[in-house]
């Protein structure tokens, strides 16, 4: 497909970066159309491990890499990012950085930080990366946008403007030391002479690819329910992840999108505070954490870990319209002799329901309903065909299939790119 969406499912931490890497290699643009430094993306290819921050997944294959306006970036971060992939022979001349996209400053994360530590037990679990006051901040249209780092005047003018009024908050607010302007200025000046090159009419840029037919994918920092308007408000992240969101945040019409793939683990984790469903309790949820390397990419944090919800990614499912699903980590299942998913919620009231509840509160106080399906106790990272799944495998993705009514194309049986199983030709086409 020339325009094709790859979204998370779950909360986040779903693999998205190695299906992306692996489109990659028959794809001509890799677009990131939202978030920022708070979502990463770990790649094992040739024995080396990339944890990838800001940058498109793509960038490990060479390919051309958009930044989109729908993304907030910190301009260290990603100074640092080019610098580690140039020191490992990467090339990184074919990034693209729309100037549309606002900047992390570091009053953000100072606010971010500090309104967490206001909020005592009540805290959201940001990864405190200054993310949800930047994205206020754009909304307010107070913002420094990624433009305004083309000149030097014009940014330092912003800068006074901001810190000024900031670092009036940051004093009588949350008892915080202000941000000192000058060095702030100068170090974001060194910033800006590094990023210029990169900053280009991204939105054109794509357009005019997917005029000639090239083949665009766009990547989606973390995941469905993280999503600010559909997820598990409040704790959520402050963008736009569905894959709708893929055309605001580059900067194209819905209908230049073909296909949305979407991935999903074959359980599912989720990063920081909120309810989690089908949360693993006991001493399962430290194995499969152990087995599944369940450990966050940009902050190290313990994941949470439970098993699939499919009540859950069957939402996902309907949000995004998908029209096929990665199924990555089955092979951490392989430790398991029962896989309990759930496939409907049991609410408040007493009924059941196999539909996603619409209100906060039915959410909150659900508890799952499982089916249990018979594990497979064989190890799947040696396999290079669907066929040789073991039985209990190919009749737990069958069962996935069936109760989502969407083709599993890809199956994740391990950490390296080459570990991914194809279904049906249509899965990299």
């Amino acid at each position: 497909m020339p325009s094709t969406v790859i979204v998370g499912g779950q909360w986040g931490d779903e693999g998205k970066g190695k299906i992306v890497d692996l489109l990659a290699e028959s794809s001509d643009l890799v677009c990131r159309y939202n978030g920022g430094p708070n979502a990463g993306h770990t790649i094992v290819a040739g024995g080396e491990t990339f944890k990838l921050r800001h940058l498109p997944s793509g960038i490990i294959r060479g390919k051309e890499c958009v930044i989109g306006a729908g993304c907030v970036v910190d301009p260290g971060v990603l100074v640092e990012e080019l610098d580690d992939l140039e020191r490992r022979g990467l090339a990184t001349e074919l990034v693209r950085l729309s100037g549309n996209a606002h900047v992390i400053m570091p009053w953000h994360l100072a606010i971010d930080q500090g309104t967490e530590r206001r909020l005592g037990k009540l805290k959201i679990g940001t990864t405190r990366r200054g993310i949800g006051p930047t994205y206020a901040d754009k909304a307010a249209r107070l913002g420094i946008r990624v433009q305004d780092l083309l000149d030097p005047k014009i940014l330092r003018q912003k800068i006074e403007v901001a810190a000024a009024e900031k670092n009036v908050w940051l004093e009588r607010v949350y008892g915080a030391e202000p941000i000192d302007l000058q060095e702030v200025a100068e170090r974001y000046e060194g910033y800006a002479r590094r990023l210029r090159p990169y900053i280009a009419d991204t939105s054109l840029l794509v357009d005019q690819a997917l005029r000639q037919g090239r083949a665009v994918l766009f990547e989606g920092a973390h995941a469905t329910l993280l999503d600010l308007d559909h997820g598990t408000y409040p704790f959520v992240t402050s963008s736009s992840t569905l894959a709708g969101g893929a055309a605001a945040g580059i900067g194209i019409g819905p209908t230049r999108i073909d296909a949305v793939l979407g991935v999903a683990k074959a359980y599912v984790t989720r990063v920081g505070e909120g309810p989690f469903p089908t949360e693993i309790e006991g001493d399962d949820q430290a194995r499969l954490r152990e087995l599944g390397g369940e450990y966050g990419t940009v902050t190290g944090r313990d994941r949470r870990c439970g098993w699939l919800d499919l009540v859950a990614l069957r939402y996902a499912v309907r949000l995004n319209g998908m029209t096929a699903l990665a199924l990555t980590k089955l092979d951490v299942l392989s430790a398991f002799d029962e896989l309990p998913v759930c496939t409907r919620y049991l609410l408040p009231d007493g009924s059941e329901t196999a539909e996603f509840p619409a209100h906060q509160s039915d959410f909150h106080h659900c508890r799952p309903v499982y089916e249990v399906l018979p594990g497979w106790r064989e190890p799947l990272d040696g396999l290079e065909q669907p066929d040789d799944l073991p039985g209990a495998a190919r009749r737990y993705v069958e069962f996935v299939e069936h109760e989502l009514d969407v083709e599993v194309t890809l199956i994740g049986t391990g950490a390296d790119r080459e570990r991914v199983l194809v279904r049906g030709a249509s899965a990299l086409a």
